[in-house]
């Protein structure tokens, strides 16, 4: 949720309670989506990085 600055995860009326949302929806929800889809399997690892501004969680093989 973005607040009137523009900012992702603040909003001046209810502080950082958008933050839980944001990274709820940009990091949880893509992380859970890898393990279902069997893309993230144990011993793996969860890459997160920011590109054009937008999260990415991606799965990589640890070998």
């Amino acid at each position: 949720m973005a607040s009137r600055s523009g900012s992702r995860g603040f909003d001046p009326h209810y502080g950082t309670r958008p933050l839980k949302r944001l990274i709820q929806q940009a990091v949880v929800n893509p992380l859970s989506r890898l393990i279902l889809q069997g893309q993230l399997q144990p011993g793996g690892r969860a890459l997160l990085s920011v590109r054009e501004g937008q999260f990415l969680v991606e799965a990589e093989a640890v070998q």
